[in-house]
């Protein structure tokens, strides 16, 4: 399984032949300004909830790839099917089989608002259990006990996505914790630096965690990891 990070929340997966992106927020962050949204290739497009700095290229991914699947909420695939993309709804709990593997809508604390002002259902997170590996793209959340949940449910987790700006999600210390709720030590962190109230002490983060014998993957953006 191949990771990337195309900065913010924006992940791109490759599992075998098929390529799924996570949140896609390119055109308007600064920071990936180097990354060509229309070169971007998926089959899959998943989305945490409903916010501008998650959907905001969707409808470009989904231009260059026609025949891509979008996976999130009921919702949020409703308003994107009013726009011509085709979708799978999920909500809360549910799993669903596709080519590449399982995916499993979970929990999140967060809002949801789809840029219109459509209201954008519960956000979530996604467990992806794929290539005999998994992973818990915990969306944008707060610390919350339903973490606890995932081990208990789910294959035990190889690498969690998780948020780490604070602010207007969970900060590292809350990151770090939820590593001994979801029993994965190693976390790929998110949705930071790109706005001045979630800019990141990226050393006091990845300290923080060293001295709870946990990982702290920090990726520039386009640099990718394989587990």
């Amino acid at each position: 399984m191949k990771i990337t990070f195309l900065g913010h929340a924006t992940i791109h997966l490759e599992i075998g032949d098929s390529k799924i992106i996570i949140d896609p927020f390119i055109s308007g962050n600064e920071l990936a300004s180097h990354i060509d949204v229309n070169s971007i290739e998926v089959d899959y497009i998943l989305l945490t909830h409903g916010h501008q700095d998650h959907v905001l290229d969707v409808e470009a991914i989904a231009k260059n790839n026609p025949d891509a699947l979008l996976i999130s909420n009921f919702e949020i695939v409703q308003w994107f099917a009013e726009k011509g993309i085709q979708g799978h709804p999920m909500n809360h709990g549910g799993k669903h089989s596709l080519e590449f593997g399982t995916i499993k809508y979970v929990n999140a604390i967060h809002s949801s608002v789809l840029p219109d002002g459509t209201y954008g259902g519960n956000p979530g997170g996604f467990v992806i259990n794929a290539a005999s590996k998994t992973i818990y793209v915990a969306g944008d959340t707060a610390l919350t006990m339903d973490m606890k949940l995932i081990p208990l449910t789910s294959p035990p987790i190889d690498l969690c996505i998780m948020p780490i700006g604070d602010n207007f999600t969970m900060g590292y210390e809350d990151a770090a914790m939820a590593c001994d709720f979801v029993e994965c030590n190693t976390v790929l962190g998110c949705h930071y630096d790109t706005f001045p109230p979630i800019v990141l002490d990226k050393q006091a983060a990845k300290s923080y965690f060293k001295a709870q014998g946990k990982e702290l993957l920090l990726p520039e953006i386009g640099e990718s990891i394989e587990i």
